[in-house]
């Protein structure tokens, strides 16, 4: 299965040129729109693509060619009906798998997370692979080079970052070694646009036995008589529709005691250039592995809403796409780690640092649950090698569910991913099917202290709304790898904390200007100053010419240097607060959180320099404390009701707020209905709910300033009084309870 989400791809006409049109969907069922956003459907009887109509629910042709311009009256992104759509789905599904049962080709794994069927992911595995031109339409294409572009380790041609049987070397650990045989181009007996709507299977396999002697039973490495892989490329461009559409499928043909079961088609290109291995890996990987798809189809696994499942990040997802197809990303760890391709689990149950290397596809850095099915996973996706094309770069961590289907998008206990990356802006944005992926998804930053918890958002909270216990902290991202440390870190009020960071932003210092440059570290924690150290290093031809200074948050300023040691080259500061003569004692007691400036200027001309890297190691007392308070009411909230429920939590320490929280657990049949509020004891009132067309069940969820915005409003306010939580039910007919609900707080 192959998706496609917003491609411009080039598709033939019989009776026209060929057209431009975006594409969105598989081969189960797409919707074909013009660059300038009309629906199209190709008219078999014209031969060419009009402007679609919408008739009781279904595409109808126009008739009106898309050469044309669009009529007045007819308009842009239309729809079928969503019984429509799931019914031409279940259609096409029936065509493709007519042998095996649903469950073959489901994104829900009942496999223990993989799908049903003959597997043959180790071993030596030999693939017939039979290359198909058209009585219309050859290639320049030669089975030498697709016999290099399938087997060769060391191809790298047109942009391919190596072939398919390395692909699978790297991305096993060596456990699978899958070659091809390659035949032909041979010639099949119609025109491309036949077989469209017809199998070319049957005919291309019949004319590789008969002119090129083909025997299948040299393709049944586990001697029970089942070819172990078929692939046929056809010429040409990739023709996204119908039978030609690039898909794993089923066909059991005999030939003596062998005979035929999972294959595969795709295309084949018009000359070399066109060659690319992402497609053909990604089928392989259905036939072989028995991976399920990553992504949604938004018409399986009872779910009819589209989104876009993991993305660009792996290859069974959308991945094999980047690059043009030739830079595939890798198999995600979860997948890896469900074929049996790990050969060692780091378990992150233990606290300590953590250094994850790049490419290290036989490890798998995990997290166990309480729950035999439910784990998360860690791993390196920094922009190197076969991650160089991902939209992100930095840490991905993967909640995972064997259980779940990346057809469920909903994110609740009963619905929810196979394999959900959990995005570090939390916006969701691909269960919202907003893109495949953007530059916010990844961990990216270097960071000090818990940046996931289940108190974050995105939050390491299991699916059933219980803690995990999973904390990561303190990220360090370097050449190829990236430290991290698990386990909770708990700093007792009054006791000196560490912060520390290094950044190295190579800015280069403009001559003779008395503006400089301008690098930050930004402290995230409350504290104040009890010792700092600053290292800085600046290459230079002349640092006579450098004038250096560091302001705090609160905007003291000092001198670090200041055109000393005339015309040496480069400066290498390192100061420390705990020499009573160094500049840094002015900071000692200031408040240590918000960003620290470094500035640097060049006073003199012609000489050049750069700031290389400056580290921040600062001591400091935390001046902020904690309070977690829990509430059980199990109140019954009424239906239908403008006053509802309330509950109180009453707070007796004082003190000004500096960040809040508040988990909520409600069990109700049509959560939509629900508007839930909290009050302050400062009066002011945060809407933390609204009501809204949602037929989900239930509420657990924490709310957060990230998430919540107006949570922002409390901060600064008085802790102490009465927290009120008031939960109304606005329609009629649901029933619900208000069984928990918790305040975290954090105060000076």
């Amino acid at each position: 299965m192959s998706l496609i989400k917003g491609e411009v791809l080039v598709f033939p006409q019989r009776n026209g040129s060929d057209v431009s049109l975006i594409v969105n969907g598989d081969e189960f069922y797409a919707r074909y729109t013009t660059l300038d956003g009309y629906t199209t459907v190709y008219d078999e009887q014209l031969g060419l693509f009009c402007y679609a109509q919408v008739h009781q629910g279904t595409f109808t042709s126009s008739r009106r060619p898309i050469r044309k311009q669009p009529l007045e009256n007819m308009q842009r992104q239309l729809h079928e009906a969503a019984e429509v759509q799931q019914e031409k789905h279940n259609v096409r599904l029936t065509q493709i798998r007519p042998i095996e049962n649903d469950l073959t080709f489901q994104t829900f794994g009942p496999k223990q997370g993989l799908l049903t069927g003959r597997q043959v992911n180790t071993g030596n595995v030999r693939g017939l692979t039979i290359l198909v031109e058209f009585k219309d339409e050859t290639t320049q294409i030669t089975g030498d080079q697709v016999d290099a572009m399938l087997n060769d380790l060391n191809f790298s041609a047109h942009g391919n970052f190596c072939s398919v049987r390395r692909y699978y070397q790297l991305m096993s650990s060596n456990k699978l070694d899958y070659t091809n045989d390659v035949i032909g181009p041979i010639k099949l007996s119609k025109n491309k646009s036949f077989y469209v709507n017809n199998l070319l299977v049957q005919e291309a396999l019949n004319v590789a036995i008969r002119d090129h002697g083909v025997d299948l039973s040299n393709y049944d490495s586990r001697g029970d008589g089942i070819v172990d892989a078929l692939s046929f490329m056809y010429a040409g461009r990739t023709e996204y529709r119908n039978w030609l559409w690039p898909h794993n499928s089923v066909i059991q043909l005999q030939q003596g005691n062998t005979r035929t079961h999972f294959y595969t088609i795709q295309s084949l290109g018009r000359r070399a250039v066109d060659l690319s291995i992402g497609t053909f890996a990604h089928e392989s990987g259905h036939m072989l592995c028995r991976f399920p798809d990553l992504y949604d189809y938004g018409s399986r696994d009872g779910d009819n809403r589209n989104s876009s499942g993991l993305g660009r990040y792996c290859m069974m997802s959308s991945g094999n796409h980047l690059g043009r197809g030739k830079v595939p990303a890798p198999i995600c760890a979860y997948l890896r780690y469900l074929t049996g391709w790990i050969d060692t689990e780091i378990d992150l149950a233990s606290p300590g640092e953590y250094q994850i290397s790049h490419g290290e596809y036989n490890k798998a850095y995990i997290y166990h649950t309480e729950h035999d099915n439910e784990f998360f996973l860690v791993e390196n996706r920094q922009d190197l090698d076969l991650d160089r094309h991902l939209p992100s770069k930095g840490l991905a961590v993967y909640h995972c569910d064997r259980n779940g289907s990346n057809e469920w998008q909903d994110g609740t206990e009963s619905r929810h991913y196979q394999c959900a990356l959990l995005q570090a802006d939390g916006r969701r944005d691909l269960e919202r099917n907003e893109d495949a992926g953007d530059a916010d998804d990844l961990y990216d930053t270097n960071m000090d202290g818990e940046f996931l918890s289940a108190k974050t958002n995105p939050s390491t909270l299991q699916w059933d709304g219980t803690e995990s216990g999973l904390v990561i902290s303190d990220i360090q991202l370097l050449a190829r790898e990236i430290k991290i440390r698990t386990g909770d870190q708990i700093i007792p009020t009054g006791e000196t904390v560490m912060f520390k960071h290094k950044t190295s932003p190579d800015l280069l210092i403009p001559d003779n200007n008395k503006t400089g440059i301008i690098d930050a570290i930004t402290v995230p924690k409350r504290g104040k100053v009890v010792s700092l150290q600053l290292s800085v290093n600046i290459s230079h031809t002349y640092r006579g010419d450098l004038e250096v200074e560091l302001k705090s948050p609160a905007g003291t300023s000092v001198t670090l240097h200041s055109g000393q040691g005339g015309q040496l080259d480069n400066l290498n500061l390192l100061l420390n607060s705990n020499d009573s003569s160094s500049p840094l004692t002015a900071f000692k007691q200031e408040a240590v959180q918000g960003q620290w400036q470094l500035t640097v200027r060049d006073l003199l001309t012609d000489d050049q320099g750069r700031l290389d890297d400056w580290t921040l190691e600062i001591a400091y007392i935390p001046t902020e404390q904690t309070i977690k308070v829990e509430n059980n009411p199990n109140l019954a909230i009424p239906d239908n009701s403008r006053v509802g429920i309330q509950d109180v939590i009453r707070i007796d320490a004082q003190g000004e707020i500096a960040d809040v929280s508040v988990a909520v657990d409600i069990n109700h049949s049509y959560r939509g209905d629900l508007m839930i509020q909290l009050v302050a004891p400062s009066g002011e009132i945060v809407v933390l709910k609204n009501v809204e067309s949602d037929a989900r069940s239930n509420v657990k969820f924490i709310y957060t300033p990230e998430s919540t915005p107006t949570l922002n409003n409390l901060i600064g306010s008085e802790i102490k009084g009465d927290w009120i939580l008031q939960v109304r039910d606005l329609w009629s007919e649901d029933q619900g309870i208000l069984n928990t609900w918790s305040l975290e707080i954090k105060y000076e």
